[in-house]
């Protein structure tokens, strides 16, 4: 029987593990919170930091393991390119070319140098030099961590003054105390955030989604919907297709899933914002699963290990679909989950809620505390708008 090392153990990782499972595979799972949710699931749990390299590693080669995979969990992908080159294990690519994926700073210079549509950008591990260097930027910008995701830590500046505070605030949330600024992108219409598919370095599945945010929240750069297709022309969708297989090949990535960042900037430009070799979080892949039927969490499964991939193709989707992410703007005690009771019948296909009566959530500063997800289906792209656009009146999150 084939073993699988999954990084990391939050929800996302369920039906990573159920497909696993459905491949006859055995599972195990490791990071240092044995009591998180994937680990019930698991054949095997490893109390292990996902970020010490060298600990994944041993622990890779005492289980002798076939496979390893860090789906929605961004701190463990760079350990998984490590122990997968190694130990000659299957993986989507090199460790060195994983690294410059993962660290946005360093990402952001590839980008650069190979003439991508790119903003102003520049990492730093020392707050001073940062704070001396803001003629470099055309203002507004983005200041974040360079390695974390979930929108954590990230701010947007537009006063010099409060660039400290923004730093100070990146710094927290990175494991290597480093953090970048850049240029904030307007964008033009929801920017995007889902997932897509190469086999032996090709794109066969690109996908784009429309990000929506809440901006009444404590983080408005929280995603609290996505929907599917996007906003994005499709001479921006052609192009965008083109310069992701482009970075592909000049990183000579393999067969891999991958969660992409995209948008259209007012000034007519497309740009690619982030590419990491893995799952996305909230249930992207299963969205998409949803919408069209291509299973990209199987086929990454099955890269993982050298399993012959299943047919991956461009997804077709059946209708419009959207995912809202169930989160409180205040902290409180959850009483309960309202859904309008037309709207549950006409166009929710699943609830999936997290948390139950009297257990305490947070305000929504970070995609981390989000409290569940509704699954939601619409007759067309109009009705869709329309009702997104005012969710209050469909779902409550009630909070005492």
């Amino acid at each position: 029987m084939k073993k699988i090392l999954l990084l990391g153990g939050s929800r996302y990782l369920l039906p990573v593990i159920k497909s696993a499972h459905e491949l006859g595979l055995y599972v195990i799972t490791c990071d240092y919170l044995p009591d998180n949710i994937a680990h019930k699931y698991s054949d095997e749990y490893v109390n292990v930091s996902i970020i010490d390299k060298e600990a994944v590693l041993e622990v890779a080669k005492k289980l002798e393991i076939d496979g390893i995979m860090s789906f929605a969990t961004d701190p463990g992908v760079v350990t998984a390119a490590y122990v997968a080159e190694k130990l000659g294990l299957p993986y989507g690519g090199s460790y060195e070319s994983v690294s410059i994926l993962q660290d946005k700073g360093r990402f952001r210079s590839f980008l650069t140098e190979h003439n991508f549509n790119v903003p102003h950008a520049k990492s730093y591990k020392n707050l001073e030099d940062a704070l001396r260097d803001t003629d470099f930027f055309t203002w507004p910008v983005i200041v974040k961590p360079v390695d974390s995701a979930g929108s954590k830590g990230v701010t947007r500046v537009d006063d010099k003054n409060a660039l400290r505070k923004a730093i100070e605030y990146a710094l927290d949330f990175s494991h290597c105390d480093q953090f970048i600024i850049e240029d904030f992108i307007e964008k033009k219409g929801c920017s995007s955030d889902t997932d897509s598919f190469s086999i032996d370095g090709k794109l066969v599945a690109t996908t784009f989604s429309s990000q929506r945010f809440d901006v009444q929240s404590d983080n408005p750069y929280a995603p609290m919907a996505y929907s599917w297709p996007s906003t994005f022309s499709r001479e921006h969708e052609d192009e965008l297709t083109s310069e992701i297989q482009r970075l592909l090949t000049l990183l000579d990535m393999q067969s891999s899933i991958y969660n992409i960042e995209t948008r259209e900037g007012v000034d007519g430009k497309a740009y690619i914002m982030e590419v990491s070799p893995r799952g996305g979080g909230n249930r992207l892949s299963e969205m998409i699963h949803y919408a069209s039927g291509v299973d990209m969490i199987k086929a990454a499964v099955q890269a993982a290990v050298g399993l012959p991939i299943d047919k991956v193709e461009q997804p077709q989707y059946d209708g419009s679909w959207a995912e809202y992410v169930l989160h409180s703007r205040i902290d409180g005690k959850f009483k309960e989950l309202w859904i309008e009771p037309d709207f549950a019948a006409n166009n929710v296909i699943e609830v999936d809620l997290w948390v139950t009566q009297g257990e305490e959530i947070h305000s929504f500063t970070a995609a981390n505390f989000s409290i569940g997800t509704v699954v939601m289906k619409f007759a067309s792209q109009e009705e869709l708008e329309s009702k997104l656009s005012s969710m209050e009146r469909y779902i409550k999150v009630i909070v005492e």
